[in-house]
């Protein structure tokens, strides 16, 4: 009888290491910083203002490894092999961070929390609602953001954005360029009420 267990054990063991040799390798992806910078004339740093990025929300549902495929009838699908390579949140206010560094060559960009650089000038407070992926149909991003001059706790500015690009394929790879396109628009169009506060 113990033979019986013993071999049973085995093929099972077996078993499940060749299942693990057939599963698919794990691909990872990060969202990049793709804006470019203006020409303009770069100040000194005591002349630079500066500006916090943050804080950032995202839905629940995309603030997970897996990169999530929404498909037809509100359905989803999580892309076990497909996976985001740092926090989703913590890479979007990364690269907005990037992106507004490049974009506002004139000011010191800090990602939230900054209070251990000391205070901010503004801080720019952005709610993604949407950041979403149709594999061979398009990418979306919804948000709304504002712009508050910290000392007077006041908002300045604010706006909202609703951009969207189509996809040429199926691949998570190419989704994670375009939305990478998407947050240098978002970024493009805070720096310019910014640029326009400022003034």
């Amino acid at each position: 009888m113990s033979n019986t267990y013993s071999n049973g054990f085995i093929s099972l063991c077996i078993l499940g290491l060749l299942s693990a040799c057939a599963a698919p390798p794990t691909h990872f992806y990060t969202l990049e910083s793709q804006s470019k910078a203006p020409e303009s004339t770069i100040t000194t740093n005591s002349n630079k203002i500066q500006i916090g990025m943050g804080p950032l929300s995202l839905p629940a549902l995309l603030d997970r490894k897996q990169m999530v495929n929404h498909t037809e009838n509100n359905t989803i699908e999580l892309a076990e092999f497909d996976q985001w390579a740092a926090p989703l949140k913590d890479n979007v206010l990364a690269v907005l961070t990037k992106n507004m560094a490049t974009l506002q060559p004139n000011a010191i960009v800090r990602s939230y929390p900054w209070g251990v650089y000391g205070d901010v000038d503004y801080r720019v407070i952005i709610d993604i609602s949407r950041f979403d992926t149709q594999l061979s149909k398009s990418v979306c991003l919804e948000a709304n953001w504002a712009i508050m001059e910290e000392k007077k706790h006041t908002i300045v500015s604010n706006g909202q954005a609703k951009i969207e690009k189509s996809l040429s394929d199926n691949s998570y790879q190419s989704a994670a360029q375009l939305l990478s396109q998407l947050l240098s628009q978002l970024s493009q169009q805070i720096a310019l009420s910014l640029q326009q506060v400022e003034h």
